[in-house]
């Protein structure tokens, strides 16, 4: 008979990279603690890796050794779990957008659930809790200018704005220009002016 830990560890090698599991997904096999003591046992054996209260991932196993998955991968199975909206930090999206030279130092995301901050081997990432207005265009380039704006603050907002109205594809200014009114004032008042400039 297949025992509960190794139940466990055949559902999470089921998982495609940075998949995660929680205790609830296993309560048909056993009692909650029971299940919790399973998984601590894994995470103590190395099968698994806490990355947060009651969620677990498995490490990636290669020809050097084991390595925690990549953040991008767990972030994107915790929001495809939960539901919740994760997208890119506003200093990410400012470097890829090419408004700012400086690269993050750490991985960091925003979302609409709650803050909390994952524990991927030796790095921290953090998923932070976002207003709607952030998220509300989505994972595209409208919706990365908007949080790459909003990280760069008013003051940059008239120079970051002339930048992406060059560099981001017309369709998606169109989109930034038409989600004005759901965004903050100054903000609002900067894509206007820049709008009128074009």
């Amino acid at each position: 008979m297949v025992t509960l830990p190794e139940s466990i560890v055949l559902h999470a090698k089921s998982l495609p990279e940075g998949g995660v599991l929680s205790p609830k997904e296993f309560l048909h096999l056993g009692s909650r603690a029971a299940v919790d003591q399973a998984l601590s046992w894994l995470a103590k054996e190395g099968k698994l890796l806490r990355v947060a209260r009651g969620t677990y991932v498995t490490p990636v196993s290669s020809r050097v050794g084991t390595r925690a998955p990549a953040p991008e991968k767990v972030v994107n199975a915790l929001a495809a779990q939960s539901g919740e909206v994760v997208t890119l930090h506003g200093a990410n999206a400012s470097n890829a957008l090419g408004l700012t030279r400086q690269v993050p130092i750490r991985e960091a995301y925003l979302t609409s659930g709650r803050t909390r901050k994952l524990k991927l081997g030796r790095s921290e990432v953090m998923v932070k809790h976002a207003p709607h207005w952030m998220l509300a265009l989505g994972a595209g380039p409208a919706g990365a200018a908007v949080r790459a704006v909003a990280w760069m603050g008013p003051a940059h907002a008239g120079e970051s704005l002339a930048a992406l109205r060059r560099t981001l594809p017309p369709s998606e200014w169109r989109t930034l220009t038409s989600a004005r009114a759901t965004l903050p004032s100054w903000m609002t008042r900067a894509i206007g002016e820049e709008a009128l400039r074009g």
